[in-house]
């Protein structure tokens, strides 16, 4: 048996679409990452004048980072989150409600400091 079939019997992509809580969970990020990205870069490009360097460039990575690793990790638990164990499946249902919480707040608070 050549080397080259060893190799590729090895990768196993396991895909399965479940609708279970982590898939949910998963669903939720992809649209709160999209939704948060776009306010986020319409918020940005409101607020780009009246910010100094430094806040700037960290506004611009919470306008990027924080919906890719969102993206990323909702689509992971779309694709693989039937692995989760129950328990773990509640946490990251805690997880995502502080998230949203916070990022919420977040939003909130800066439209209501723009509009003084």
């Amino acid at each position: 048996m050549p080397i080259n079939n060893l190799i590729l019997m090895q990768v196993n992509f396991g895909l399965n679409f479940g609708l279970n809580t982590a898939s949910l969970l998963g669903i939720i990020y992809i649209l709160f990452g999209i939704f948060y990205m776009l306010f986020m870069v319409t918020l940005l490009f409101r607020r780009a004048s009246s910010l100094n360097g430094i806040a700037f460039v960290i506004y611009l990575l919470q306008a990027l980072l924080v919906p890719s690793v969102m993206l990323l990790v909702g689509f992971i638990f779309v694709f693989q989150g039937w692995r989760l164990d129950p328990i773990l499946q509640f946490a990251q249902f805690l997880l995502t409600i502080l998230i949203l919480y916070f990022s919420i707040k977040d939003l909130l608070v800066n439209e209501i400091y723009r509009n003084r």
